[in-house]
C-alpha cells in the first residue's frame, strides 16, 4: 500500500492523478476509487496501490484517509 495525495482529477472525464511520496504520479480512472463514488477531491490524502496498464503503472484501490 502505497500513500500519496491526489494532485489533479477531470469529473468530466473520470481521469486524474496521485501523487506518490517519493514524488511520482501515478494516472488512475475513477472505476479506481474504492468507495465507488466515481469523484475525489483534489489534495485528498490517500492509499493505493498500483499496477501495469499500456506499458506504465496506474493507480488502483485508491481510498481517502480520514483524519
Amino acid at each position: 500500500m502505497l500513500v500519496g495525495t491526489v494532485v489533479d482529477f477531470d469529473e468530466a472525464r473520470g481521469l486524474g492523478f496521485v501523487g506518490g511520496a517519493d514524488g511520482l504520479r501515478f494516472a488512475f480512472h475513477c472505476v479506481s476509487i474504492a468507495d465507488g463514488t466515481r469523484s475525489i477531491a483534489v489534495g485528498a490524502p490517500v492509499t493505493f496501490t498500483t499496477r501495469p496498464k499500456l506499458g506504465r503503472l496506474e493507480a488502483v484501490d485508491i481510498r481517502t484517509i480520514s483524519g
